[in-house]
Parts: structure tokens; sequence; C-alpha cells
């Protein structure tokens, strides 16, 4: 990995009513011939943040950015008809600010960021403007 610039916030596009934990998107990324889950970060339902990739090495998760982007994703993202929807719960929100600060501690200068904002990105993904609500970090 080269020097981090970004903090890229993914949502794993699951409906409410669907559970999607971090051993599933592991093995979706090997079933599509990636050595291991593509983010470094994953942040279940009920706030636990489970670590993915090491940090130390390049994610899968930001076409033309990975080798300098950490990929922390949240359980959720769709609402039941799978429209993009802000689904977070409160507990992913509390877990989601205490990873971000712990992460600007080790990368004061990485902009915090979600994957839509990101160019040629055609998708809402994390479904909400994760630069405005971390930008006191």
């Amino acid at each position: 990995m080269k020097e981090v610039k970004y903090l890229v916030i993914h949502c794993s596009a699951t409906k409410l009513s669907k559970q999607m934990t971090a051993a599933d998107i592991d093995n979706c990324h090997r079933a599509q011939g990636w050595d291991m889950i593509g983010y470094h970060w994953y942040i279940d339902r009920n706030g636990l943040i489970t670590e993915g990739r090491n940090e130390q090495y390049e994610g899968a998760h930001v076409v033309g950015y990975n080798d300098s982007a950490i990929g922390i994703c949240y359980e959720g993202g769709l609402d039941e008809h799978g429209d993009s929807c802000d689904t977070r719960t409160l507990a992913q929100k509390k877990a989601l600010r205490f990873l971000l600060k712990q992460l600007k501690q080790r990368y004061p200068a990485a902009q915090i960021c979600g994957h839509r904002d990101f160019p040629n990105v055609h998708k809402d993904c994390p479904c909400f403007d994760a630069k405005t609500e971390y930008a006191n970090l």
C-alpha cells in the first residue's frame, strides 16, 4: 500500500430483511476470483467492527484508487424494495465514527469520502454524504 490518501466508506447493498456478514462478503469476493475480502473493515448492523483485509495490503474496493485507500463497508444500504437508502443503525453510526477517528489518528491527511465520490462510480454507495457527515473528523 502506498500513502493512504482516502478513507472510503461503502455499503454492502443489502436489504434490511437480509443479513450480510463479513464472512459472506469474503466468500462473495473469493467467488469473483479475489484473494480475500476487498474491504479493510466491515461493520454489521449491531455495530460489530470486523477486520477484513489487513491495512498493509492494497484493497479491492475503488478502481484506480485501491493503492491509496482504506475501504470500510457497513452492512445495509438498501430498503426493502432494493432502493438506495441510508439504513445505518445507531450502533453502526457509533462504530463507524469510532473507527474513522482511529483511522484518522493513523492517517491524519486522509480524506473521508464515500465510494460515490470517485470518478466513474455510478452508484449511490454508501447511500449518504460521508464527506459532509464526517467533515469535522
